[in-house]
């Protein structure tokens, strides 16, 4: 979500530590570029059905922080929707205030839980109502000179003084190691205004977060889809970057795609989270399907031509997603936005996803992802209640 999955955000910390000159968001974006077709906007013609409206491309830079530019634009969405004029948000002040509850959860759990800049989509709702919401202009995070965010050396030193903290030197943990911590973050972040002016007002990201942005962080249910657990109740997400321990409802596979749909038609846009590492994912073409081959047993043309045009597709069962979580092969990498539905030439619907790498591909930041793709590499999704099938409502008793 850049959330950073953990696979991710291991490449990062090995390079971080021996060359640091590369960060997971570099990374991970590098080894997309191999996933290109030649002619791939050329052979694909795309007619939106419901493209909802939703605010202006952004780019995370170098930092594992796509969970929150991914769930404050849909936010912005929401704002949208509710006939609000939309604020761009601080994707970095949701960041931030995630930062200093997961070291408080790193120190309390002695060094058993997941570090680094990933997160969860819930991470930016759970922030929203603890710490409020302030815009971006007001708070960039951008401190030390950059145009873009580069967060390696924070996160380095961030995480070495939490591991100090955990050895616990003193024999018992003094209360200044939080003020500490915080202010290392806050050194490279910039400080959190206590009051600001927007539009001529003065605002705390409290008062900002009621007044303006008018999000109730209640109204959101997030979910996931799990073959191992029971369906339609409460699941702890079991993924490296749930550092918060939340749980999500637990839904059939065909589940996920039939909640997007209907929210999307009823003017709801959707957070979604995803693993993006198949070679079938192509960032540079903008598009995402499950070929009916593996990679490994395509020929040099099928590779050449992956997306070239429309292809069939491997028929997803609640099996094979199973087993690619189980493996591995299925981790929490990434999370986008869902604005809409389009079809291709041949009638085949895909969701219109928004990315937050910049406006650098063939759809100007903006991705094309079918239907089966989602139902195969999706770790979670989050939806308004009101976009939510009224029988699975009633089912998990939202």
């Amino acid at each position: 979500m850049y959330k950073l999955p953990i696979k991710s955000f291991l490449i990062a910390t090995t390079l971080v530590v021996g060359m640091n000159t590369m960060t997971a968001q570099d990374g991970l974006v590098n080894s997309l570029k191999v996933n290109v077709s030649e002619k791939s906007a050329e052979s694909f013609k795309f007619t939106d059905v419901i493209n909802l409206a939703n605010t202006s491309i952004k780019n995370q830079g170098s930092s594992g922080t796509c969970w929150s530019y991914s769930t404050n634009s849909f936010l912005e969405s929401e704002m949208i929707r509710m006939g609000k004029q939309p604020v761009e948000l601080s994707q970095v002040f949701s960041a931030r205030n995630a930062y200093v509850e997961k070291g408080k959860n790193y120190v309390r759990m002695h060094g058993a839980v997941t570090l680094g800049d990933g997160g969860e989509l819930h991470d930016v709702t759970n922030m929203y109502k603890k710490y409020g919401a302030v815009p971006q202009e007001v708070y960039t995070g951008l401190n030390y000179g950059t145009s873009k965010n580069k967060f390696a050396e924070m996160a380095a030193l961030t995480e070495a003084m939490l591991a100090a903290v955990v050895k616990n030197p003193n024999g018992e943990l003094t209360p200044n190691w939080e003020k500490a911590y915080a202010a290392v973050i806050d050194s490279y972040l910039g400080q959190v205004p206590e009051n600001f002016t927007y539009k001529g007002k003065s605002y705390t990201p409290q008062t900002f977060a009621k007044e303006v942005v008018g999000i109730n962080p209640d109204e959101y249910v997030e979910f996931a889809s799990y073959a191992n657990v029971p369906l339609y109740t409460k699941t702890m997400m079991m993924v490296p970057d749930n550092w918060s321990f939340d749980m999500v409802y637990n839904v059939k596979m065909n589940d996920m795609t039939t909640i997007i749909d209907n929210a999307l038609k009823n003017g709801y846009t959707v957070a979604w989270a995803s693993d993006v590492s198949e070679k079938s994912f192509s960032w540079k073409n903008g598009v995402a399907y499950v070929p009916t081959k593996k990679y490994d047993e395509m020929t040099a043309e099928e590779k050449e031509n992956m997306f070239n045009g429309p292809k069939p597709e491997l028929e997803i069962t609640e099996e094979i997603r199973q087993k690619a979580f189980d493996n591995y092969q299925t981790t929490d990498d990434h999370a986008m936005h869902i604005v809409g539905i389009a079809k291709d030439q041949m009638g085949k619907e895909y969701y219109i996803v928004k990315n937050s790498w910049g406006a650098t591909n063939d759809y100007k930041g903006y991705l094309y992802v079918s239907k089966n793709f989602v139902k195969y590499k999706t770790t979670s999704l989050m939806v308004n209640k009101g976009g939510v099938p009224s029988d699975i409502a009633k089912k998990i008793g939202a």
